[in-house]
């Protein structure tokens, strides 16, 4: 990592990567293996697909100020979809419904499940889509992804002010 600190467009680069190859798996997992994905994961979905915009913006912008509102943005972005991962664990797979939620509301205020609904659409309840990945909860695996992504930006953006 410490040398793509030196080079932030292309640290940038890899992680708005990293953030849509996590929405690819996410469809391979619902359309090839049939995880039916819930407004939590959907949401989680989103906003690993705007990390993945908004650095690889960044990437190819190059500008300094881009670069570093993109991190900004981004690690902004990695917390919230951390706290939807442990929202989903927590309290919504708990919970026989979680239509109207939070989640469920962003999801449809977008407008993306009407526009991509192979991408974007809810499919399952929350305790319909609890399932693990070996072994885990599937949400960790996200949780874990936006955590790495955060640490990542971090060390960007404290090895640039050095």
């Amino acid at each position: 990592m410490n040398g793509l600190v030196r080079r932030p467009a292309l640290a940038l680069g890899l992680i708005g990567l990293l953030s849509l190859a996590a929405v690819g798996a996410a469809l391979v997992s619902q359309h090839v293996f049939g995880m039916k994905p819930c407004p939590w994961c959907i949401l989680q979905r989103l906003v690993f697909a705007v990390i993945g915009v908004v650095c690889l913006a960044g990437a190819v912008l190059r500008a300094r100020p881009a670069v570093a509102g993109a991190g900004f943005v981004a690690l902004v972005l990695a917390a919230l979809g951390a706290v939807a991962a442990l929202y989903q664990h927590f309290v919504a797979a708990r919970s026989a419904s979680c239509n109207l939620t939070l989640a469920d509301r962003i999801v449809s205020g977008t407008r993306l499940d009407a526009l991509l609904p192979e991408v974007f659409e809810v499919r399952a309840s929350c305790a319909e889509a609890a399932v693990d990945l070996l072994g885990l909860p599937y949400e960790f695996w996200s949780l874990a992804l936006f955590l790495v992504i955060a640490v990542a930006l971090v060390m960007l953006v404290l090895r640039r002010k050095a």
